[in-house]
């Protein structure tokens, strides 16, 4: 990380920080929850199945279709996913949330009502003695997402 000093201030270079991205594990539908996620949150999607990869001479012929990799991104946001299950197989707990930042109100409330659809509101948006609106909820998915939106803080 880079650190300029002035008389006043520190500021940071973002260049070589280092960064925690998402990424989803899913049971064949990687390509359904990854677009609806940008269709949720925005953003550039990309996908690279089995049968594109080095990988698909030596995989079953049905799994050609199956997302070896997939990534959204939109300005800092990037959610990875895959198809591809480890051997122990597809375990959903709730030990992970996904937990999104939001710019505006506004956007905190239309992407809750998106992510929401079809899911469980597991606590609707609510102001909070912090200061912020806050709500989390379980998608479609099964994937847990913790959404904040704090007028009087940056994310």
């Amino acid at each position: 990380m880079d650190v300029q000093r002035d008389e006043s201030r520190v500021t940071y270079s973002m260049i070589d920080v280092m960064r925690i991205h998402s990424y989803l594990t899913f049971n064949g539908n990687c390509r359904d929850a990854m677009t609806f996620y940008q269709d949720c949150l925005g953003g550039e999607l990309t996908f690279q199945t089995i049968g594109e990869s080095p990988l698909s001479n030596k995989m079953p012929k049905q799994m050609k279709d199956c997302i070896l990799h997939a990534t959204l991104k939109k300005e800092t946001l990037v959610l990875q996913g895959s198809d591809i299950v480890s051997q122990t197989g597809l375990i959903k707990g709730n030990t992970v949330s996904l937990s999104l930042n939001c710019n505006s109100e506004e956007e905190l409330k239309k992407v809750y009502a998106k992510l929401s659809a079809e899911g469980k509101a597991n606590h609707p948006l609510k102001k909070t003695f912090w200061g912020a609106l806050f709500g989390n909820l379980t998608d479609k998915y099964g994937n847990h997402w913790i959404l904040n939106f704090n007028k009087n803080s940056t994310n």
